[in-house]
């Protein structure tokens, strides 16, 4: 059986007195998405900025590779590809240049790097932008770019600190295609994303972290169905209130955000039949979801950057 390609064990970070990163523990295997979500301030970037030897530990341990870390930082980064929240691109140079001068951080040969920089451009879709500077790209090019430079040294794990905030759907789609691609190569991805779809769609297992925590890991099928109801009916507009308290008993669990009643629940059918005799009333009946067990799991209050 392969081993872990990262390993962290009981990491714990602090801030003054503010716990940032509680006691976490995880590990990713090649082949394997994990991803983690939380609300902003959860830890999620801070263990990554751990894991780069970016920012230092006060307990715990984390090994790339079978390499302890940040004592072999400098030899893991070797096999790893980052994306951080804000893009780093050198503005005075081109597309291309951006991806020649990453991959010569690595020692790369000329002729290495010729071969690959084609190859990253097509990764990105930015075939035809390789003599554009990053001031003359869009947001979400400058992001797809970010990716693609992070492959520049063929990298056997990736950590993707949120990496298709700013892409419109279409891209969003191409750069999903794109990591899975990388997955069936045996790569292995960690990431972090506010994007539940996204998270449904390309995570093999998922780590919830609040208040730097883990409250909750599995995969996104087996969350779903251990924490939440398997129905949710959505009230909203004029009359949903009402339609709340008239309806709550058909439900098991009820919330109220803003001029939306939710309604989780087992079996919806009464609910249904109640809501269909009323036309006053708008709703959507539809299955439990992500975001669903994100915020229950984490509540549904505005959180502030950590």
């Amino acid at each position: 059986m392969a081993d872990p390609l990262l390993r962290i064990s009981h990491l714990t970070k602090k801030f003054g007195d503010v716990t940032v990163v509680d006691d976490l523990s995880l590990e990713i295997m090649p082949g394997e998405c994990l991803g983690v979500i939380g609300p902003n301030g959860a830890g999620k970037t801070t263990t990554i900025r751990v894991c780069l030897g970016l920012t230092g530990a006060d307990g715990g341990t984390v090994e790339a590779f079978g390499l302890p870390l940040p004592a072999e930082v400098r030899k893991a980064k070797e096999r790893i590809g980052v994306v951080t929240q804000f893009d780093s691109l050198d503005p005075d140079f081109t597309c291309a240049e951006n991806l020649r001068v990453y991959g010569a951080y690595f020692g790369l040969s000329r002729a290495t790097i010729d071969e690959r920089v084609p190859k990253l451009l097509d990764f990105a879709a930015l075939q035809s932008k390789a003599g554009a500077k990053p001031g003359e790209l869009s947001g979400g090019m400058k992001r797809r770019l970010s990716l693609g430079r992070a492959l520049v040294n063929d990298p056997d794990l990736l950590l993707l600190d949120e990496p298709t905030t700013g892409l419109d759907p279409q891209a969003r789609h191409l750069m999903w295609e794109r990591l899975q691609n990388l997955l069936q190569q045996g790569k292995a991805i960690l990431l972090t994303t506010h994007f539940m779809d996204e998270a449904e769609r390309l995570c093999d297992r998922l780590i919830v972290l609040d208040h730097g925590r883990k409250i909750a890991e599995g995969t996104p099928r087996k969350l779903i169905a251990e924490h939440l109801e398997s129905d949710v009916v959505e009230v909203y507009g004029d009359g949903a209130a009402a339609a709340g308290q008239a309806h709550a008993t058909f439900a098991d669990r009820v919330e109220t955000s803003g001029e939306t009643v939710f309604f989780y629940l087992r079996e919806p059918k009464r609910l249904l039949d109640a809501l269909a005799t009323d036309h006053d009333i708008r709703y959507l009946h539809r299955p439990a979801n992500l975001e669903d067990l994100f915020l229950k799991l984490t509540g549904r209050q505005i959180r502030d950057d950590a």
